[in-house]
């Protein structure tokens, strides 16, 4: 899949959980993808709610979106399609922070952005928009703060899907 395929699961993911009443923020993994996260902080959720939370989505998306979206973790099955990573909420798995380096050719960095930047990749259909390296990250937070702040300032909880 492409970083522009993930931009337009992306809006189509905030859109639901527009719906459910949550909020989340967004940034790119440095590499290929990106990576949205919903403030639970002060929650009642545990590693296991939040993965089938997860899960729930990722095969909503996939209902809806067949041909783009799949929760299967079968790496030969993930090819050319937009991979929701629900077990990245078990407890033992970890996810690179906002703001670190990646072991990329050009330093790439795991860079906080705004939702109207994915907009203009899905309008544009150019992903390269989003592939940040460290000089860029720092004047992007010199002029616009820290776009992930927001992951740590809401009070939500997960609705029960069940």
């Amino acid at each position: 899949a492409t970083i522009v395929d993930c931009c337009r699961v992306a809006l189509d993911l905030r859109a639901v959980l527009a719906e459910l009443g949550l909020r989340c923020v967004v940034k790119t993994s440095g590499g290929k993808g990106l990576h949205l996260s919903v403030p639970l902080h002060g929650s009642t959720a545990t590693d296991e709610t939040t993965k089938h939370f997860a899960l729930a989505l990722g095969r909503l998306l996939e209902r809806r979106d067949p041909a783009r979206v799949l929760v299967d973790m079968t790496k030969e099955r993930r090819a050319g399609k937009v991979f929701v990573d629900w077990s990245q909420n078990d407890r033992h798995k970890t996810t690179v922070c906002a703001y670190s380096l990646r072991a990329t050719p050009v330093p790439g960095v795991s860079t906080p952005i705004g939702w109207e930047e994915i907009e203009a990749v899905v309008d544009t259909d150019d992903g390269r928009a989003l592939a940040f390296d460290p000089a860029t990250v720092v004047a992007r937070f010199d002029a616009d703060g820290d776009l992930y702040a927001g992951s740590l300032a809401a009070d939500q909880e997960l609705p029960d899907l069940g």
